[in-house]
């Protein structure tokens, strides 16, 4: 068995043995009668992972269950496949690329540790560019001139150093505004420009082609607002994180940082593309938080299955997505300052496994990838927990708490950690209640990951944990987590339907199409 020439999970004997697992016991699984039979269920289904502690005893799985769902990942080669993505294998067969973000936090070689050949000159490069940006990070935190900074972009470009100058919000420097423009829609630019002075303002364009539609708009937009306002001196104000330094130059742009063709997006924000992240929270920060993630990788790349996170993690999404039928998953983050954790774990799983086709373009004749919805708590309570406490549908919940608060606010973190824990026993063991309106069935599954603090190095460990659990369950499904054609389609569409609107020509579209065209003239 390799890397590519691996069985699909349904191919495998673990596959049926979970179908009569499943129907056998684990469809009727109570998990109230599971902690009363099993007085050390907390600890066999809980453990420890670099800079989290996962409890996942309040899942519907049982030893059986798990040691099936083992199996199933033994036969179909998860470890074979990580194994070939840590190598630099080129895993990515639609786009012929090597899959390879871990890289970019990834130590320096050493002499106790040196890098092997495979992957040796990229390390180089990627530690020449991470210098080069902090560096510049360093030089523009340390510029009492520039004190709002504008990144530009969409996507991967958006989501993660969003996210994450939000989440390490702690460590960051008060003396830079981040702002963060992503929607083409102009009312988003036009709202924050009269914010900004054109004097002390630093915009970066994060396009990994420097073409994207949306980026360019807004960059285009943004150095028009500029020059109008009589700045001139693009080369301080303007910087690209880009491959494509020839057209960033065309743009009036001197100072760039690229990646490499073997990032994905959704996976770019250790790279430069985390430029504002640097900026907000500093050179050492950055490295504690790639340090983080490294961490987690390594976990992932050498722990057994047993007590691999990742894989546990990606072994009960295909439990429940593939048995149990469940369609979605609940991110309910317990600290505001991960209150973008769910927009980002979205575009992380979702643009990775929503896919209906395996590695070989043979449709697959099981569902992927659920989907990923949320709230930071304690707001979700008033949402949309009556429907996860009393809905018609089971919907598994990862609950993200953090034991340490980083306010001295009385009163409060003892309040907010009472109700992630409280919600999640209130799910699992419900209510009984004879009029009916009061009753919560119970038994709703959830998974609780704590972290002891949110420092750069726990989050980068986090986020790297979720990284490699979408690749377990992707890798189980045989499918390429790693391109996203479903994205290009409405992008090369836009390009007929935008001169159409202008010129009013509707030839060759269907109904409703020309009807919204003639409308919306």
């Amino acid at each position: 068995m390799d890397a590519f020439h691996r069985p699909r999970c349904d191919t495998v004997p673990a596959w049926a043995q979970l179908q009569a697992q499943y129907a056998a016991t684990g469809a009727a699984l109570d998990l109230r009668q599971a902690f009363a039979a099993e007085p050390g269920r907390f600890a066999a289904f809980s453990q420890d992972a670099p800079y989290v502690f996962a409890d996942l005893s309040k899942n519907r799985i049982d030893a059986a269950t798990q040691n099936l769902l083992f199996d199933l990942a033994r036969q179909t080669g998860v470890e074979v496949h990580r194994d070939a993505m840590f190598a630099g294998a080129k895993i990515n067969t639609t786009e012929d690329r090597a899959v390879m973000h871990f890289l970019l936090r990834k130590s320096a070689p050493t002499q106790a540790a040196p890098a092997s050949a495979a992957i040796k000159n990229e390390l180089a490069e990627v530690h020449a560019t991470l210098d080069a940006m902090l560096a510049f990070a360093e030089t523009i935190r340390a510029d009492s001139g520039i004190t709002d900074v504008v990144n530009i972009g969409i996507g991967g470009s958006d989501l993660g150093p969003l996210m994450a100058t939000l989440a390490l919000d702690a460590f960051a420097t008060p003396s830079k505004r981040m702002h963060f423009v992503s929607n083409v829609d102009g009312h988003e630019l036009a709202a924050l420009l009269p914010r900004l002075q054109v004097g002390s303002t630093l915009f970066l364009i994060a396009s990994k082609t420097f073409t994207t539609t949306e980026t360019m708009t807004n960059a285009r937009s943004a150095k028009a607002w500029f020059e109008a306002q009589g700045g001139t001196d693009t080369a301080r104000h303007f910087a690209a994180l880009t491959t494509n330094v020839a057209a960033a130059k065309d743009f009036g742009i001197s100072t760039t940082f690229g990646f490499w063709d073997w990032v994905g997006g959704r996976y770019s924000m250790w790279s430069a593309i985390g430029l504002p992240v640097a900026i907000a929270i500093g050179a050492a920060n950055f490295r504690d938080f790639l340090a983080g993630a490294e961490a987690m990788d390594e976990h992932f790349r050498s722990a057994p299955l047993e007590q691999n996170l990742p894989i546990r993690l990606g072994l009960l999404d295909v439990w429940y997505r593939n048995f149990h039928g469940f369609s979605s998953r609940s991110i309910a983050p317990y600290h505001s300052a991960l209150r973008r954790l769910p927009a980002y774990l979205q575009q992380l799983e979702m643009e990775s496994n929503g896919k209906q086709v395996d590695m070989q373009g043979q449709a697959l004749p099981f569902d992927t990838c659920p989907v990923l919805w949320g709230e930071a708590g304690t707001n979700g309570q008033h949402a949309y927990f009556q429907m996860l406490h009393q809905g018609t549908d089971v919907v598994p919940v990862e609950f993200i708490a953090v034991k340490k608060a980083r306010h001295s606010l009385a009163g409060h973190h003892n309040t907010l950690l009472a109700n992630v824990v409280a919600q999640a026993q209130a799910l699992m063991v419900g209510k009984v209640d004879a009029g009916g309106h009061r009753n919560f069935p119970g038994n709703r599954p959830s998974t609780f990951l704590l972290l002891d603090d949110l420092t750069p190095a726990s989050f980068g460990a986090l986020i790297a944990l979720q990284e490699h659990r979408v690749f377990v369950s992707g890798a189980l499904w045989g499918i390429n987590s790693f391109d996203q054609w479903g994205v290009e389609l409405g992008k090369v569409l836009a390009k007929d339907i935008e001169p159409r609107l202008q010129s009013g020509d509707v030839t060759g579209l269907d109904g409703s199409t020309a009807g919204l065209l003639n409308r919306l003239r």
